[in-house]
């Protein structure tokens, strides 16, 4: 897929590499919803755009390692405003919160876009890196879903790595396991869908 994906017309950017399951005997309206996240052993997407809404000491170590942050004040103004809330939304794939604003953090960022918590006991950017190599498994209403596994200037055995933990994390979250599986697909943003299973 890597060679098929470099011989073909180089892009201006880098392709992300997504897992696309298809799931059979499984009924959303009876089974549980199927819901889970797992931190990846290599970050699939380096470029994904995260902000910390942070208190003082959080909105300086931001600054301090290039991440873009917003402090209390400025969550308070977001408050008033739900098309800045939305537009904050779009921005950013995630969201870092310092303990003391947790609260303060609209409700209307949206799903899945809850900010995961920081203390200042931790090191931020180990936070950030952790956060870039999560992904969340999210089965709604349809049988099928796509998650980020790796992009095509990672090396061929840390997307392997990637795909293998992804896939060994579904499985177990599946009621009846490797039965549910339907097809797996590996496809990059611009190229076709190649079938693993």
């Amino acid at each position: 897929m890597i060679t098929h994906c470099n011989e073909t017309k180089p892009r201006n950017f880098t392709e992300t590499i997504e897992l696309q399951i298809g799931l059979k005997n499984y009924d959303p309206q009876k089974d549980k919803r199927l819901s889970g996240s797992v931190k990846l052993p290599h970050i699939p997407r380096p470029k994904m755009k995260i902000c910390m809404l942070g208190d003082a000491q959080h909105v300086e170590e931001a600054e301090k390692i290039g991440l873009d942050s917003m402090d209390v004040e400025a969550l308070k103004k977001l408050n008033k405003n739900k098309k800045l809330v939305k537009k904050l939304a779009k921005k950013f794939h995630a969201f870092l919160a310092s303990e003391s604003v947790i609260k303060q953090i609209p409700r209307l960022l949206g799903p899945g876009k809850f900010p995961t918590l920081v203390s200042h006991q931790e090191s931020l950017e180990a936070k950030v890196n952790e956060t870039k190599a999560t992904v969340k498994f999210q089965l709604k209403k349809v049988l099928c879903m796509g998650v980020a596994v790796g992009n095509l200037g990672m090396e061929e055995k840390q997307i392997f790595q990637n795909v293998q933990m992804s896939v060994n994390f579904l499985v177990s979250l599946l009621k009846k396991n490797w039965q549910n599986v339907r097809c797996l697909y590996l496809k990059s943003t611009m190229g076709p869908p190649n079938r693993v299973f």
